[in-house]
């Protein structure tokens, strides 16, 4: 039996060794009269493997909170809309690793699993920055009709709480989330400017940042805001439309991007299927580990070039 088989032999019989366990700790143990006939109004206990994946998060919770580094992880959540704690999170993510070794381990090579999971917490970085930046586009798009609702509101006679509560009822997500927010917390006894701010600065928009700014100042100066509110919903009404003229016109560099940097990894991963000797040639020697270092790092210097090039800022 050679190495590989040894090797896959091994990892299933791991696998059929945790499954045993699973299905030990989960069995049905002798039957019994249910607690809630014995104690009416009495809640369940919570299972073992409730019990355990807390006892998990308990543990992962601790050092996720101690630093900067829980408060920017657990902000980066708030940004993706993510209604998830973020040490249950971190136990997806590595859940996903782990099972994405055993399979890449099976399928085809020890090395091929590491990859994988190596790559699962990058995949996972990439699925909150997306999320996030489909968030605030959606955001930024909904903003000329959120401020002229608010200003139709304020021109109805309600007061600037009583408009942003009307828009966080009849906006779309996720701007009826941030404003439904922005009231909680100003029902709390936070300043609404600074709820403001805060909202602007967690989507990222320089557009409602004006908007905050605009309400801070005929806050102290006075004035008639659904007026200033108009003025500003033009200007921000123009700045999307040359938005999306660029967009428009940067489509075709951001696909060809997109083609650029899947092509290499699509045909490393079809020769691995169809012929994993050819690939797995470069794990026996060290010029091969060199090339696939060096391949890494060219196709990352790869990918930032090509996103410097098609992103615009405006």
């Amino acid at each position: 039996m050679t190495p590989g088989h040894l090797l896959v032999a091994g990892v299933l019989a791991c696998a059929l060794g945790v499954l045993t366990l699973v299905y030990l700790l989960v069995a049905p143990g002798p039957t019994r009269l249910p607690l809630s006939r014995r104690r009416p109004g009495a809640a369940p206990p919570p299972g073992l493997l409730t019990t355990g994946a807390a006892k998990a998060a308990t543990l992962v919770e601790g050092p996720l909170n101690r630093g900067d580094r829980g408060r920017a992880g657990a902000a980066a959540l708030e940004q993706a809309g993510l209604k998830m704690r973020q040490q249950d999170f971190v136990l997806w993510v590595v859940g996903a690793a782990v099972l994405a070794l055993g399979l890449g381990t099976v399928a085809v090579h020890l090395l091929v699993g590491v990859l994988m999971a190596l790559a699962v917490p990058l995949l996972a970085k990439i699925y909150l920055g997306l999320r996030t930046g489909r968030r605030q586009k959606a955001f930024a798009n909904q903003l000329e009709d959120s401020l002229q609702l608010l200003a139709s509101s304020l021109r109805a006679g309600y007061s600037l709480l009583q408009s942003l509560d009307s828009v966080s009822r009849e906006a779309e997500e996720p701007t009826s989330e941030e404003f439904a927010r922005i009231i909680n917390e100003t029902r709390v006894g936070r300043e609404v400017g600074r709820a403001l701010e805060e909202a602007a600065a967690r989507m990222r928009s320089d557009d409602f940042a004006w908007v905050t700014q605009a309400i801070a100042i005929n806050r102290e100066v006075g004035g008639n805001l659904a007026e200033v509110l108009d003025g500003v919903g033009h200007t921000i009404r123009e700045r999307n439309q040359i938005r999306r003229q660029v967009q428009a016109l940067s489509a075709e560099g951001k696909l060809s991007a997109y083609v650029l940097m899947g092509l290499p990894v699509g045909i490393t991963l079809f020769l691995g299927v169809t012929n994993p000797g050819y690939v797995l040639a470069f794990t026996q020697s060290l010029a091969g580990y060199g090339l696939i270092v060096l391949s890494v790092v060219l196709m990352v210097v790869g990918a930032l070039w090509m996103r410097k090039v098609v992103s615009f800022r405006f």
